[in-house]
């Protein structure tokens, strides 16, 4: 695919009906405001010399146009003719930067800048990350926490690529077959003899689950399951509730050290668990630890899967089962999807801009 052609310094302006998303430029701002190319340059760029009233017109006009000067068409910059921001919550989690590397190294192919923000830190949000990244780039790919719409609404016409949560109103979106992925590890948990699982959540809300309320046991049914918080939990609970399956389930913290104080408790309130998923491959690796600690034998005693299938799995002892995505393929989907949006070959939340990817069951020796 090619990179946009059009002006580095805009967001995405109006088309035609039904057609394609036009490029907004600085003339259509002057146009639709009935000012010159020279006040739109002074309002954006709150120089002196205009009266008040006329900035904020012109600022509200640019804004329903989603059109956003470029500090890297600027100059700052050679060659970028489209700057991309990519909202991260946390770069200490290894999930984040092995997703990240592909996305830059694809953008970068395209010719396109990349601005990163990792947003996870003294209590920032999606939002306030779109918030920041919206003055500087042409478009965003991001894990938001379920902040799509309002993601958006800042960016205006400009494409928004949001991963983990459902689109919305967002220009596209890539979710993960989390029921699949569920069936997966409890059929192979089943299938190696386990009979008293558990699966240990996130704490943290996500795109609207529950709040936790300790360990409830599954209940079959459309609606939200007790003591689960995230969507991936939700997701368990459920394929086990439908395969007839006791489930214990735990939360904790997103850390490894976390994991093993948790799983500590889980073992003495049930001693006969010998099956256990995890939210993610990090806080796996807390579980390993805490079966250690108490002597059972993985996964002789007790079978363990993680979950994201980052490097660290394997640098584990024993090598850790996981479900697994190919994080360099959701990267190049994220930015093949962005493209499209950007070139005009796909609408946004038209056919095609909502992709669903499925994680893939690696067997190691944990399980």
């Amino acid at each position: 695919m090619t990179t946009s052609s059009g002006d580095a310094s805009s967001g995405l302006g109006p088309g035609a009906p039904g057609g394609p998303a036009k490029r907004a430029t600085i003339l259509d701002v002057a146009a639709a405001a009935g000012v010159s190319r020279q006040t739109v340059t002074r309002a954006m760029n709150a120089m002196p010399g205009i009266r008040q009233e006329t900035r904020e017109r012109v600022q509200e006009t640019a804004r329903q146009l989603g059109y956003t000067p470029s500090r890297f068409a600027k100059g700052l910059v050679q060659g970028a003719r489209t700057s991309v921001g990519l909202a991260i919550p946390d770069l200490t989690n290894p999930y984040y930067p092995a997703f990240a590397s592909s996305v830059v190294e694809l953008a970068t192919q395209r010719g396109w800048h990349v601005v990163m923000d990792d947003y996870g830190h003294g209590g920032a949000t999606g939002v306030e990350s779109v918030q920041h990244l919206a003055p500087q780039v042409d478009a965003v790919i991001g894990y938001l926490g379920g902040a799509a719409d309002e993601a958006q609404a800042i960016l205006g016409r400009r494409p928004l690529v949001v991963l983990d949560q459902p689109a919305g109103s967002a220009s596209g979106g890539i979710t993960f077959d989390y029921a699949h992925a569920a069936r997966t590890a409890l059929e192979h948990l089943q299938a190696r003899g386990c009979r008293q699982l558990a699966y240990i959540d996130r704490a943290g809300t996500d795109h609207g689950a529950p709040e936790p309320v300790h360990d409830g046991g599954p209940r079959p049914g459309p609606g939200p399951v007790q003591g689960v918080v995230t969507v991936r939990g939700q997701a368990f609970a459920r394929g086990a509730a439908a395969a007839g399956v006791a489930l214990a389930v735990s939360v904790s913290p997103e850390s490894a050290a976390a994991a093993r104080q948790v799983t500590r408790r889980l073992l003495d309130e049930h001693p006969g668990t010998d099956g256990i998923v995890v939210f993610n491959d990090l806080m796996a690796a807390g579980v390993l630890k805490a079966l250690a600690d108490s002597g059972r034998a993985v996964p002789a005693d007790c079978a363990v899967i993680g979950m994201d299938g980052i490097p660290l799995g394997e640098l584990l002892t024993p090598e850790l089962t996981t479900l697994a995505l190919d994080l360099r393929e959701v990267g190049r989907a994220a930015v093949e999807l962005l493209d499209g949006l950007l070139t005009g070959s796909l609408n946004p939340a038209g056919p095609g801009t909502e992709l669903v990817l499925r994680h893939q069951l690696v067997l190691r020796q944990s399980a």
